[in-house]
């Protein structure tokens, strides 16, 4: 019976296999792996049942974590001056349009940013907001920007225009 237990593995890797299909773990498929492995252990002559789930075991583990590795570096890079930032954190130095002038003591107003509406206070120094004013995004703090006025020569982006 040892010399035919690689059938047993095969078909649960077979299984494993076919089963990460239908889950989203991303787990399922590393175990059957390992279950192919040991099955082909079995099927190249190693008929030790012990050394044979030693095999799986080592295999899936390892395939196990350095996926989690993988995945973990790709999905959670830490943000440098290079990646694409998205969200809140890429509206520094964006372009937005002043849609409710500031009121108020501490002059708030409202800022539309590709799209969303942010609550907006002018940055140190300047003047209240304006209905209609082109500003650019300066910093952000909980909920709400500050922002400075764009000058004449800056397209949507804050580039300088060139004529």
């Amino acid at each position: 019976m040892e010399n035919y237990i690689w059938i047993f593995w095969t078909i649960l890797g077979a299984i494993l296999v076919i089963a990460e299909i239908f889950t989203t773990g991303f787990v399922l498929l590393w175990f059957g792996i390992g279950a192919l492995a040991a099955g082909l252990a079995g099927l190249i002559g190693i008929h030790s049942i012990p050394l044979q789930f030693l095999i799986f075991a080592v295999v899936s583990i390892a395939l196990t974590a350095a996926s989690r590795t993988i995945f973990v570096n790709y999905f959670s890079r830490e943000k440098s001056g290079g990646d694409l930032k998205s969200g809140f954190e890429g509206l520094p130095g964006k372009i937005g349009t002043v849609v409710s002038s500031s009121r108020g003591a501490l002059h708030e107003g409202a800022v539309k940013v590709f799209g969303s509406t942010w609550t907006a206070y002018p940055a140190d120094g300047e003047e209240p907001l304006e209905a209609g004013d082109r500003v650019v995004v300066e910093r952000i703090q909980g909920a709400s920007i500050y922002v400075r006025r764009v000058g004449e020569g800056r397209d949507w982006r804050g580039k300088e225009l060139t004529e």
